[in-house]
C-alpha cells in the first residue's frame, strides 16, 4: 500500500480537524470505533460504499503510526 499520507487528510473544516478520509466526513477515529465495535472489513464496506479497502487500510496505518510515536513520560 502506499503510504496513508495520501489518504488521510486532516482540515480543520471538516470533523473540527480529526484525520478523515480523502476529505470526506468519515474520521481515522470513525472506522477504529466501527472496527472496536465488532463491524467487520465488509460490514464498513457495506454500510459506507464511498470507502475502500485502501482506506481501511489508511485508517488503520495511520493509528499504528500515531500510537507507535507517543511517547511515555516518567
Amino acid at each position: 500500500m502506499k503510504h496513508y499520507s495520501e489518504r488521510i487528510t486532516i482540515n480543520a473544516q471538516t470533523r473540527f480537524g480529526r484525520p478523515s478520509i480523502r476529505g470526506l466526513r468519515i474520521s481515522v477515529y470513525d472506522i477504529l470505533g466501527w472496527f472496536a465495535s465488532g463491524m467487520t472489513k465488509q460490514d464498513i464496506l457495506s454500510d459506507f460504499p464511498e470507502l475502500t479497502e485502501e482506506d481501511l487500510q489508511a485508517a488503520l496505518s495511520y493509528a499504528a503510526d500515531r500510537e507507535h510515536k507517543i511517547l511515555v513520560a516518567s
